[in-house]
């Protein structure tokens, strides 16, 4: 039979054999609401002060019993440490374990010391003597209880070349002498020009500050100790 012009026509969804209906169109999600704005606009100020104060206490926690910097004034450690050099020193050493000796060490000034010149806080020297070792010199070379003590970190130039301290000074090594319990005998490397034990004697363990770890300054020169 014709189909009736006037009745309505059905569009039909044609699809391959086999292939499910159609689910429809899908569900379209509305945009996300604006949440709602931070009620503390300056928090993050705050939040930042806070990590600032927390790194600057952590910053001289560290510097007053961990490590600090120190500058060269001086060319008593030369050629070890020159002028203008800037070394790593760790305050927590000797704390760990006793002190060796070679050791570079940095330590406040004795009351004793009096070289002339500027004075500084703090000194910078190589430990020679331990406590009870008895120090002497003969032919500019130093001997430890009557052993020759084999200067490694002395260059040839300043090999042989130690010489006693002034007269008046019973630590000048004109004759040996015995380090005090709990003190210890330094001199600087450049032994020609170095104003240390021999001049003003021992020093005490209570003035060391700690262990030259490391040359900092200048980069090109960067050396572990």
């Amino acid at each position: 039979m014709a189909p009736d012009p006037n009745e309505p026509v059905l569009a039909v969804d044609e699809r391959p054999p086999g292939e499910p209906p159609s689910a429809g169109p899908p569900d379209v999600e509305p945009p996300p609401e604006p949440g709602p704005a931070d009620p503390h606009p300056t928090r993050w100020i705050k939040e930042a002060v806070i990590v600032v104060v927390i790194a600057v206490l952590v910053a001289v926690l560290l510097r007053a019993f961990v490590v600090q910097t120190f500058f060269i004034p001086s060319g008593s450690m030369e050629p070890t440490l020159k002028i203008g050099d800037r070394i790593l020193v760790n305050k927590l050493s000797y704390h760990l374990h006793g002190v060796d000796r070679g050791d570079v060490v940095v330590f406040s000034r004795p009351p004793t010391e009096d070289c002339g010149g500027a004075q500084v806080n703090d000194l910078v020297k190589r430990v020679i003597g331990l406590p009870g070792d008895v120090v002497s010199l003969s032919g500019g070379y130093v001997y430890i209880d009557g052993k020759r003590l084999d200067e490694t970190w002395l260059p040839s130039s300043e090999q042989g070349v130690t010489v006693p301290g002034p007269a008046g000074n019973n630590s000048n090594l004109a004759r040996p002498y015995r380090v005090p319990t709990d003190n210890y005998f330094v001199m600087g490397d450049n032994r020609t020009d170095s104003c240390d034990s021999r001049y003003w004697g021992p020093i005490a363990k209570s003035l060391i500050v700690g262990k030259v770890e490391l040359r900092v300054w200048p980069i090109s020169s960067l050396h572990i100790f």
